[in-house]
């Protein structure tokens, strides 16, 4: 049986890694999870300066999931190179950099610090980030502002380009294809959906945001559906997420079209869940006989 799989050229021995912002940069689940046994690991989203994130409370469970709003802290470019690259150099899994920012310099900035970055195999591209110079509408909800910053960041980037869709628009494949039209590699997809939760005994909002970004498994059958309609629109390579929390969830996406799942706020509950996917898909592909995840991959679509 042949589990690996293949993005823009990079070979991974799994189609399984972890969502941004889930899994810190592996270090952090490293004394549950043998991090070689991944196809990759995601990082959190890092950009070009620290940013020190949202006023708390920033988290907030809901049924089926959870609210965040984290505000995309994170420690900047620096300490990424010099910490958390550093320490996934000693496993074998690839590494895929979320790369998260401000304006689109910001974005750039941290693409050509990574193009240094030989352990560095993919850049996946948080378009949900509030462009500052647009009165801070996400990047990722427009498509002229889509296709511009792919365009930008892959004239600058030295590794493939995933770019990160946001489920936060009217039509998916419209995204899609601005971001295919800016050049990118591949696609990742989706992002958190905007919720919501009062506190009825505390009469105010459960997050100091107001609002958060909605995961886990209640958002799995948008996703799903969102997979399928972009594989249906575009011909480049997908990583599918949102609510995976189990081999039976991974395959779903896997037959929508994509190429490769991530595995999210189901790490939150169960530390071991990644590795239990990869098993499970394992077994599922024994049972049925299949050799390849090519034999089914996008098994549902309808013929081009």
């Amino acid at each position: 049986m042949n589990l690996s799989v293949n993005i823009c050229g990079v070979e991974m021995k799994n189609p399984v890694t972890v969502a941004s912002g889930t899994f810190g940069s592996g270090m952090e689940y490293s004394d549950f999870v043998d991090l070689s046994k991944l196809g990759a690991v995601t990082t959190k989203g890092v950009a070009n300066v620290p940013w020190e994130g949202n006023k708390t409370p920033r988290v907030a469970e809901t049924y089926g999931g959870m609210l965040n709003a984290i505000g995309l802290q994170n420690p900047g470019i620096d300490t990424f190179i010099s910490r958390d690259l550093k320490f996934l150099k000693n496993y074998d899994t690839k590494v895929i950099v979320n790369v998260c920012g401000r304006s689109v310099r910001d974005y750039v900035e941290v693409v050509e610090r990574l193009g240094d970055c030989p352990e560095v195999d993919l850049l996946e591209i948080n378009v949900s980030c509030p462009n500052v110079k647009e009165g801070g509408i996400a990047f990722g909800v427009d498509p002229k502002a889509l296709e511009n910053i792919t365009r930008e960041i892959k004239a600058k980037a030295k590794q493939p380009v995933i770019m990160k869709l946001s489920p936060n628009v009217t039509d998916i494949a419209e995204m899609a294809k601005a971001a295919v039209s800016g050049g990118t590699d591949a696609l990742s997809l989706i992002n958190t959906i905007t919720g919501m939760k009062i506190d009825i005994n505390r009469r105010t909002f459960a997050l100091a945001n107001k609002t958060g970004g909605m995961s886990g498994p209640a958002v799995k059958p948008v996703a799903v559906r969102m997979v399928y309609q972009v594989a249906s629109a575009v011909n480049v390579p997908i990583i599918g997420m949102g609510g995976i929390s189990c081999a039976e969830d991974a395959l779903e996406f896997i037959m929508a079209g994509a190429t490769m799942v991530s595995v999210g706020t189901s790490n939150f509950a169960n530390p071991n869940v990644t590795l239990e996917v990869v098993e499970g898909i394992e077994k599922f592909m024994k049972e049925q006989g299949i050799n390849s995840l090519e034999e089914i991959r996008g098994c549902v679509l309808e013929a081009k």
